[in-house]
């Protein structure tokens, strides 16, 4: 356990530290914005371009895996959608932004870093496999819902017009997709090229978590959410269980692939869920909420997680 905790405490130390500098420095929101394009333009985007880039192309094409990932996370999303409409009967827009809030974790600021550091070089591929498509699919579902519950007035076809160009010109996925290319044409770039791409995915985790720290700090707490009792188990305890149980159920894959997706299935809400509600007006505070609720919680789930995995408690197939 000193072992996991040593592990995780560079991740939360760095959040700790953006989140002191930004109370002790009282900078306005706006002064982080030319980080987070640093990290959403530059960083990542080499982060993960390096991680496929340099993969097999036979590992990059699980699509098992990804639909067994990707599945995992809709059911609790969309059960969650069903206690919130038809249980608590809240507006479909209310329950769109809670159901992300339990089932989007921040898996592209908190999740290379940790993965990597936790199993090595080989969660690799199923990390950025992870983080391409569930980011993907998010970016599709969450116009898609709103425009359904009535909170995006534009014609269909302008909506479905803006979901692919978010789609297809999101840096994540551009990124990957280069990386796919490079891997499957073994294509090798120039040594400068990619001594630069280095420099910029060694400062993805750093700058993110940093970055994570600051954010939390500026949208403190003003309304403590009913719904975060069981938000918060959805999505620190029930994801990363359905995610371990599907991929079982569906597939034989290698161990450090299962793991590092219960693992990501595992990270708090991602502040991505503030930004969905405050495009479109709903459950700002509320979702805000979620995430630093949900961030300080993970303090404790992670490691447990961790120690289940690296005890040999949690074997890699649930159904050998």
């Amino acid at each position: 356990m000193a072992d996991i905790i040593a592990l995780l405490l560079p991740f939360f130390g760095l959040i700790l530290i953006g989140y002191i500098a930004a109370k002790w420095f009282k900078q306005p929101a706006e002064a982080l914005g030319w980080m987070n394009i640093f990290i959403i333009y530059a960083a990542l985007p080499a982060l993960f371009f390096k991680l496929v880039s340099r993969t097999p192309v036979e590992q990059l094409t699980r699509i098992d895996f990804i639909l067994g990932e990707i599945g995992a996370t809709y059911l609790v999303f969309f059960l969650l959608f069903a206690i919130g409409y038809f249980i608590r009967r809240n507006s479909f827009a209310d329950c769109t932004i809670q159901s992300f809030a339990g089932a989007y974790g921040n898996i592209g600021y908190m999740g290379p870093g940790l993965a990597l550091l936790a199993f090595g070089e080989a969660a690799a591929v199923p990390v950025a496999l992870i983080v391409c498509f569930e980011n993907a699919f998010h970016f599709i579902m969450a116009p898609t819902m709103m425009a359904l519950a009535g909170g995006d007035k534009r014609p269909a076809g302008e909506v479905a017009a803006d979901i692919a160009k978010k789609v297809v010109l999101h840096p994540f996925i551009i990124s990957t997709a280069l990386g796919f290319a490079f891997a499957a044409f073994a294509v090798k770039p120039p040594e400068a090229f990619l001594r630069l791409v280095d420099y910029l995915a060694q400062a993805a985790a750093p700058c993110a978590l940093f970055a994570m720290g600051v954010t939390l700090a500026l949208r403190p707490i003003k309304r403590v959410p009913v719904e975060i009792g069981y938000i918060s188990v959805f999505k620190l305890i029930l994801l990363p269980a359905t995610t371990y149980t599907v991929l079982s159920i569906i597939g034989n894959f290698d161990p450090v692939w299962v793991y590092s997706a219960v693992l990501l299935s595992a990270l708090p809400t991602a502040t991505n869920v503030f930004v969905i509600g405050q495009q479109y007006g709903v459950w700002q505070e509320r979702a805000s909420a979620s995430i630093l609720i949900t961030t300080a919680l993970s303090v404790a789930t992670l490691p447990l997680v961790l120690y289940l995995i690296h005890s040999g408690l949690l074997p890699p197939d649930l159904v050998p």
